[in-house]
């Protein structure tokens, strides 16, 4: 293993409050035992709601701040989600109060320790084929501890997800967001009046919506159509947020923001067989790529990988990342082989696009997954109380 130390620039994660902190805190100021504020949140809180608007970093909202005036105007600070800035981590983040070493969402896609393909966290499938996996990586046995809705209705609460009907029953709803009511809604019409339904009966729930994450990738972040949905995200806040009854308090938060990438940064691995060479599988995504390798190539790869990325990439070993904090400061065990024997973190705008196994994903000019600001913190936004 090379020393980290050979790596001055190697990030670190900043210590700053984590999207991982969110909901135990609020589930404090409920009342709820054994659960500690992280963040600075009201007391007295009668009944909640976390709110996750899929790719709105918090630098995206300073930028576009007179699209989203009621965000803005709400917004009482920003947290980081931390790495991989994605999906998978940032909503199990929420639902177990857990980073990344500990929850084991540990990319977008990635390979289990004890199965040779690559999981895709979001669909539960493998990856890029569509194989379902939740029969042989059944969700509750990949991610086995407890989630904070489990907690929160351990205490006797009311809780619910509130969530696009087709996830109901997937697999990252059942490894993180388990032991609530899951409610089925298909647009933001439900998605608000569920909402304020649990509000006003004093219940928690966590809510989701996509469309921002889905115009930033198809578009780039501060595009035209990117900023014409920032404006209807803020609609959908001010209609959620509107005459809150006494004691109730929402919470608006993401789980990354985004960057437009580089085509000039940008490398095809497919296309180039020094980048193929020793390899057994590949996982992540462009920006935060996991490599694993095949026996007896890892010095191989590392140094072919760091020659033809130079500056645009951090590339290092497992050992390394861990011992960087890239995963949190707990790796559990059984997290540890699902981080790539090789880990790619992006620089910049570039990317590591594999134009012939993922071509969707490579034709996109928004990504996310590293550790620049624009991915890595958030807004959180509180109203009520």
């Amino acid at each position: 293993m090379t020393d980290s130390a050979a790596l001055p620039d190697l990030p670190r994660l900043p210590d700053d409050p984590h999207l991982a902190d969110v909901v135990p805190s609020i589930l404090a100021a409920m009342g709820v035992p054994d659960t500690e504020r992280r963040i600075e949140v009201p007391d007295h809180v009668t009944g909640a709601c976390i709110l996750l608007i899929d790719g709105l970093g918090a630098e995206q909202l300073d930028e576009f701040a007179d699209d989203a005036p009621v965000l803005t105007a709400l917004r009482r600070g920003r947290v980081q989600v931390g790495y991989p800035s994605t999906t998978a981590a940032g909503i199990s983040a929420v639902g177990t109060g857990r980073r990344s070493g500990e929850h084991g969402m540990v990319g977008y896609t990635f390979r289990p320790a004890e199965d040779a393909r690559v999981l895709n966290a979001l669909r539960w499938c493998r990856h890029p084929d569509g194989e379902d996996l939740r029969t042989e990586l059944p969700p509750e046995r990949l991610q086995p501890l407890p989630t904070t809705f489990e907690r929160a209705a351990a205490a006797g609460i009311d809780v619910s997800v509130i969530n696009y009907a087709r996830f109901a029953g997937s697999g990252l709803s059942r490894s993180v967001l388990r032991g609530s009511t899951y409610v089925g809604v298909h647009a933001a019409g439900d998605l608000i009046a569920g909402v304020r339904r649990s509000l006003a009966d004093g219940g928690f729930c966590y809510g989701y919506h996509s469309d921002l994450d889905t115009i930033g990738h198809l578009y780039g972040p501060g595009s035209q159509p990117w900023r014409m949905q920032l404006r209807q995200v803020d609609r959908l806040v001010e209609s959620v947020v509107e005459d809150l009854p006494a004691g109730r308090l929402v919470a608006v938060v993401s789980d990354h923001g985004m960057v437009r990438t580089d085509p000039e940064r940008t490398i095809d691995m497919d296309g180039d067989p020094r980048l193929t060479a020793g390899l057994d599988a590949v996982a992540g995504e462009a920006r935060a790529r996991h490599l694993y390798t095949t026996e007896g190539a890892l010095a191989d790869v590392v140094a072919a990988w760091r020659e033809v990325l130079g500056e645009l990439a951090f590339v290092v070993e497992r050992d390394e990342a861990i011992a960087a904090g890239w995963f949190g400061d707990t790796v559990r065990d059984a997290v540890r082989p699902r981080i790539g024997d090789v880990v790619v973190a992006a620089r910049g705008r570039s990317a590591v696009m594999r134009r012939t196994a993922e071509p969707h994903e490579s034709a996109l000019p928004g990504h996310h997954g590293s550790f620049t600001s624009a991915e890595l913190y958030v807004p959180l936004v509180l109203a009520g109380v």
